[in-house]
């Protein structure tokens, strides 16, 4: 099975799979990533994908170009795959469905 899924103007995936379960799963896993479609804070749609490189690791991040906030996506141990940071590390959820702004600390 294959679909075809646009996730925004720029952005359109082909999804294959063996069947429904697993074209589910795949079509779930587009929508975590790629399915942001504006910001959790200042709820701007002008977005854009950011790879940054610190100490030869990368850090995933969607950016606002309106405000400068951030998603961070974490990268699962196994499977090379992301996820969007929603929660803080005692699993609490953070504020505007972990959007934030850098504020370096003095």
């Amino acid at each position: 099975m294959k679909l075809n899924y646009r996730v925004s103007e720029n952005l359109e995936f082909e999804i294959e799979g063996e069947g429904q379960k697993q074209i589910f799963k795949e079509l779930a896993t587009v929508q975590e990533i790629f399915g942001e479609s504006c910001c959790g804070a200042c709820k701007s749609s002008d977005l854009r994908f950011v790879v940054r490189n610190v100490e030869d690791n990368d850090y995933y991040e969607l950016r606002c170009n309106k405000c400068g906030s951030v998603l961070s996506y974490g990268q699962h141990k196994k499977g090379g795959t992301l996820f969007p940071k929603r929660k803080d590390e005692n699993n609490n959820w953070l504020d505007n469905r972990g959007w934030y702004k850098y504020s370096p600390k003095k």
